[in-house]
């Protein structure tokens, strides 16, 4: 197939857009699908040593709810309303900001590969936590052991074989299971209530910072929510219309994030001042987990919130099916998975998969840029796509790379780049702007499908 006689690649070739008639309100399709992100333990178990533990709950809150509106704002909106107005996922919209050829890598094959990294976080959490409430957590098997090598094994495996079978599968386990661990942490929640007013932050650290914590935690949220912010085209091609855009990323985005993030903050924070023998300076404060192991009822909370963790895996491994699979189709999308799985599982039993901090500081500098370049083009465009560009889009493929770079500093050891999720935005958007502007933008290309809503 070609466009005015320029050869489209085939996942080019073969994109349709949704139609209007397999559109559905906000409250059915984005808000709870985000919601069901939020509610994922591997988002809020690690907030608490670097945010509640250093600046105290007020600065946490804050954090939180800042985040929760630049995540909307910056990282979600301009990829929902471009997937929306024109009925494509992202792998197709971001053809106009990195190329019909730049798209093969951007976003298409990098989203595929941080999902396998998100599958890692999945299969170690799910693996502690079922070993947790088997054995407790001062007697359970650790990673590298055996013990957890085996149950890694066993649960990455499964469910990748239940993603690759396909949305329908992943949509019936993900239908009720987001409501467990929200039961979760409402029970956490009255679990340490009496001992919210008694938390003292200087009692966890000798250098308390309202504004470090505050601003690590935006950096925190962002870090997890990036990749999904650019998967809002995805969500926003199953919207109807513009309220359904915005209304869903309120509350599936920006309500979400701060209450499956206060939820679980303001646990920790009673249960670490009723518990203060346990907890102090030297032992900083907890993770969820740690927060879990002091509560009533904790070795049944790991279980249930274990079995929780089937939806977001089973997400993981379609997703890595899908963005692999789409891009290089000479591959079964089966191999594809189970080769993405094996890498996750090895991530996770080594207990690599565990150190979130790092790693949401990798993906906000990969995807803070990659949002942002997209955010400087839908503003170029006049919020209107304007289909596929030719080759490689240099002025994207750089903004990128070099928003990456100062977005990645953090995690290099070089202070004072924190929110660096928010700054590689920044860089990504400021520089797009300036390099299309000089004349770095290839021409597009028109697909043949008509543009599903305007």
């Amino acid at each position: 197939m070609e466009s005015n006689g320029y050869p489209l690649p085939d996942y080019l070739q073969q994109a349709k857009p949704n139609p209007q008639e397999n559109r559905a309100p906000w409250y059915m399709n984005t808000a709870p699908s985000y919601a069901g992100i939020f509610l994922w333990i591997a988002f809020y178990d690690q907030l608490a040593p670097t945010t509640l533990g250093v600046g105290g709950i007020a600065a946490a809150v804050l954090g939180l709810f800042i985040a929760a509106f630049i995540s909307f704002g910056l990282f979600y909106l301009v990829p929902a309303l471009w997937g929306m107005k024109t009925g494509y996922p992202l792998y197709i919209v971001g053809t106009s900001t990195f190329g019909d050829k730049g798209g093969y890598f951007l976003p298409g094959l990098f989203m595929g590969a941080l999902q396998v990294g998100w599958y890692s976080v999945g299969t170690y959490y799910a693996t502690q936590f079922i070993l947790n409430a088997m054995y407790g957590v001062a007697n359970a098997p650790q990673p590298r052991s055996l013990m957890f090598i085996i149950f890694g094994i066993i649960w990455g495996y499964v469910f990748a074989f239940v993603g690759v079978k396909g949305i329908n599968y992943v949509a019936k386990i993900s239908q009720f299971l987001p409501i467990v661990p929200l039961v979760m942490l409402i029970y956490a929640l009255f679990s340490g209530m009496g001992g919210i007013s008694k938390f003292d932050v200087a009692n966890f650290t000798d250098t308390p910072s309202f504004g470090l914590g505050t601003l690590v935690m935006i950096q925190l949220v962002i870090g997890f929510f990036a990749t999904a912010g650019a998967a809002g085209a995805d969500f926003g091609m199953n919207n109807r219309d513009k309220n359904d855009v915005i209304m869903g990323g309120l509350v599936g985005v920006a309500v979400s994030i701060f209450i499956c993030g206060l939820l679980p903050i303001l646990a920790i924070a009673g249960v670490m001042a009723n518990n203060p023998e346990l907890a102090n300076a030297e032992t900083g404060a907890w993770t969820f987990g740690q927060a879990i192991g002091a509560m009533t009822g904790g070795q049944l909370m790991f279980l249930l919130f274990a079995i929780a963790s089937m939806a977001p895996a089973c997400f993981c491994s379609f997703i890595i099916a899908n963005s692999f699979s789409t891009m290089i189709p000479s591959i079964s999308r089966m191999a594809w998975t189970m080769g993405g799985a094996t890498i996750g599982i090895i991530l996770a039993v080594t207990g690599i998969a565990g150190q979130l901090a790092g790693f949401f500081g990798f993906i906000g500098a990969c995807f803070g840029p990659v949002c942002g370049a997209m955010a400087a083009d839908y503003i170029l465009c006049g919020g209107q796509w304007p289909g596929p560009r030719k080759g490689i889009n240099m002025a994207g493929y750089i903004a990128v790379i070099v928003g990456f770079i100062v977005g990645i500093l953090p995690n290099l050891g070089v202070g004072g780049f924190i929110p660096a999720a928010v700054y590689s935005f920044i860089v990504g958007f400021v520089l797009y702007m300036i390099l299309a502007k000089a004349g770095l933008q290839p021409e597009t290309i028109s697909l043949s499908a008509e543009k599903a809503t305007e």
